[in-house]
């Protein structure tokens, strides 16, 4: 084993990001050589005074990054030449944090960038992609997007779309343009982790609203509402995230008065929302008049095109152009004109059925494996709510797997304010290179979720 202690505690940021810098920057200079054994998780947490899970949150950071590789029954490897390739593709680490789509064995994507980026060269307006685009997008690509927010069941003039470079910008552009400093959003309980970071950086107030299996619940919302200092509603009705579950008509119509009563602004997240086969109708087909509605590329068609669509009510539209500018002041054009392509041409709706496919797969697996415990999913959700059984804490379960190479997502990070987090976890399906490891990845949890021992060691 090669003796390797850095030094940490004189950077900035959480301990755990520390130790996978010293490992890159010791990986760079040569002091940490191909096929080097690091130290075990106990003998690093000892030597550095932090606990295991801090060295397991490390160690699988620098995974992700590509510096080192986990080998059953040996240890962690800078990986290189002493790590055996074979084992290294069996037991690499396992993703089950990252919310991707889940890749397609026919990968329809990249023959259709490849056919879209050929007949984009040719146009007679090539040049015009290389210019800046027109305020909130070239005229076509606000068409696009208004065809794309149909698919959901919600009538959309284009001078009411505005493209942004990916949801979470367009987030931060609704957020921004409706609230100031200091003005008090109310949202679920447990919602996209995302947003915490919005609200951090807009130095907002947010409240976390009691959630059940049908997702917000209108009396929780009435009750926030009278007390008379909200502002806004962000919301995720479809696929709800984390949890998954879809809010029924019924509430969806409720939740839309309740908003009107109080003047409350919807902001509504849609961005799974065409993943579901059938699906109620977009709280911004209820109240089209105080909803901004956020749909996206990232999650149905391609991570990588970076492109989401914001329907919003037309007096909000010329602020909500002066916030887009005033953060990237346009979308990439050329990235812009492939998603427009794609949808236009149907390509979109056939990658979109690709997509909900391998999610029914991945679904009906993780069934398979995880049979008899105690989880909410849907057929084409990316991802499940795994709720744990006793004594299992959140933070306990996500180490130990962690530790086994396996990397997912604890409840936590999706709860709001002083809501106290349940002992839950979320595993996305989609990141996962293939079904097989993703069957290596759940078989892992599936052996982790029933090792009741362990569990009650981990938490004396």
């Amino acid at each position: 084993m090669t003796i390797w202690s850095p030094a940490v505690f004189e950077r900035g940021g959480p301990r755990y990001l520390a130790i996978a810098d010293a490992l890159g920057e010791a990986v760079a200079s040569g002091a940490l050589s191909p096929g080097s054994r690091l130290p075990t998780h106990r003998e690093l947490a000892d030597q550095l005074g932090v606990t295991v899970g801090t060295v397991s949150r490390a160690y699988a950071e620098a995974a992700r990054r590509g510096l080192v590789a986990g080998e059953i029954g040996r240890g962690t490897f800078v990986r290189g030449g002493g790590v055996d390739e074979a084992a290294e593709g069996r037991d690499e680490p396992i993703d089950l944090a990252q919310n991707h789509p889940p890749e397609p064995v026919s990968r329809p994507e990249r023959a259709a960038l490849a056919s879209s980026l050929a007949s984009i060269g040719r146009r007679a307006d090539f040049g015009r992609l290389l210019a800046y685009p027109a305020a909130g997008g070239n005229p076509e690509d606000r068409e696009a997007g208004a065809e794309w927010i149909a698919r959901a069941g919600v009538s959309a003039a284009a001078d009411r779309v505005l493209v942004c470079t990916g949801s979470q910008h367009g987030l931060t552009v609704v957020l921004a343009t409706l609230l100031r400093p200091g003005d008090l959003l109310l949202t679920e309980a447990l919602t996209y982790a995302g947003l915490k970071s919005v609200v951090g950086l807009l130095h907002l107030k947010v409240a976390g609203l009691p959630v059940d299996a049908h997702g917000l619940r209108p009396d929780a919302f009435e009750q926030a509402c009278r007390k008379g200092n909200a502002r806004a509603l962000y919301v995720i009705p479809t696929h709800h995230n984390p949890t998954t579950a879809i809010m029924p008509l019924e509430r969806r119509q409720e939740i839309a008065k309740i908003a009107e009563r109080h003047g409350v602004v919807i902001v509504e997240d849609d961005v799974h929302g065409l993943l579901p086969e059938s699906r109620p109708v977009p709280l911004a087909a209820l109240a089209p008049e105080r909803t901004c509605f956020l749909t996206s590329t990232s999650k149905t068609l391609a991570p990588g095109l970076r492109i989401a669509y914001v329907l919003a009510p037309a007096p909000m539209v010329p602020r909500l152009t002066d916030s887009l500018r005033a953060t990237t002041w346009a979308v990439a054009p050329l990235t812009a004109a492939v998603a427009s392509s794609w949808i236009v041409s149907g390509t979109a709706d056939a990658i979109l059925a690709e997509r909900r496919r391998e999610a029914r797969a991945r679904q009906n697996l993780a069934r398979e494996v995880l049979a008899g415990a105690d989880f909410d999913a849907r057929p084409e959700a990316y991802y499940l709510w795994l709720r744990l059984p006793e004594p299992w804490r959140r933070d306990t379960f996500a180490a130990v797997l962690r530790a086994r190479g396996v990397a997912l997502t604890s409840a936590e990070a999706f709860a709001v304010g002083r809501n106290p987090a349940p002992h839950a976890v979320r595993l996305c399906l989609g990141a996962a290179r293939s079904r097989d490891a993703l069957r290596r990845g759940l078989g892992l949890v599936a052996d982790v979720l029933h090792g009741a021992g362990e569990a009650g060691a981990a938490v004396v």
